[in-house]
């Protein structure tokens, strides 16, 4: 079942106006940066969710799908924000405190003052917005699914730079996750500037 906007009708019935869907991209990888979107879908979409037919959680989709998606996201939305906190930042903070502050600058990114918040299963404590995080967000939720899409896409897109700039590590293929052609490349080259040296397995390596 695609993601619906029923939670954000809530917020409208409520009075809120300007929803915001928030998700993030690459928390769980060995290098790179972790990327979050906000977006805000206009009130006709949000009406009519048939407009952005097929975005979905952006880890359902395929490349093209998700390309596909991220266009129309952008054709639909009132409103875009990405946040990117980079891999040395993600060392000093925690992944956690890292996402949120990448999420946090997302947010400021908007042009316009949130009303309400749809978040992937994490929530923003120091903001006093009202917000909802919602466990697999981006498959429930059509707004958390869009931004799904924008942070994937961003972030993809970062680490096919980084690929040219770093090309031993295959950074275009894996985007800086845990494969088996990530470690080999750490096994011979050991980490560049892009890898979180406090993840697995990179604490093999001195600071």
């Amino acid at each position: 079942m695609p993601p619906t906007t029923e939670y954000e009708q809530d917020f409208l019935a409520a009075g809120h106006r300007r929803i915001v869907g928030i998700d993030e991209a690459g928390r769980g990888c060995w290098a790179g940066p972790v990327v979050a979107a906000a977006v805000i879908l206009a009130p006709e979409t949000v009406a009519h969710p048939e407009q952005l037919a097929g975005v979905d959680d952006s880890k359902q989709l395929r490349s093209a799908a998700r390309a596909t998606g991220y266009q129309r996201v952008l054709e639909h939305a009132e409103a875009v924000g990405v946040g990117i906190v980079p891999a040395y930042m993600v060392d000093a903070f925690g992944i956690l405190p890292a996402t949120r502050l990448a999420m946090l600058t997302a947010l400021l990114q908007l042009p316009c003052q949130p009303e309400a918040l749809l978040i992937d299963a994490v929530t923003l404590p120091n903001l006093s917005l009202p917000q909802l995080a919602l466990i697999k967000g981006d498959a429930r939720s059509l707004t958390i699914a869009a931004a799904s899409l924008v942070a994937k896409v961003t972030r993809d897109r970062l680490m096919e730079g980084a690929d040219r700039a770093y090309p031993a590590y295959g950074f275009a293929a894996h985007k800086g996750y845990g494969t088996a052609r990530h470690q080999h490349a750490l096994q011979h080259h050991g980490p560049c500037p892009l890898h979180r040296r406090t993840f697995a397995p990179l604490l093999a390596w001195d600071m």
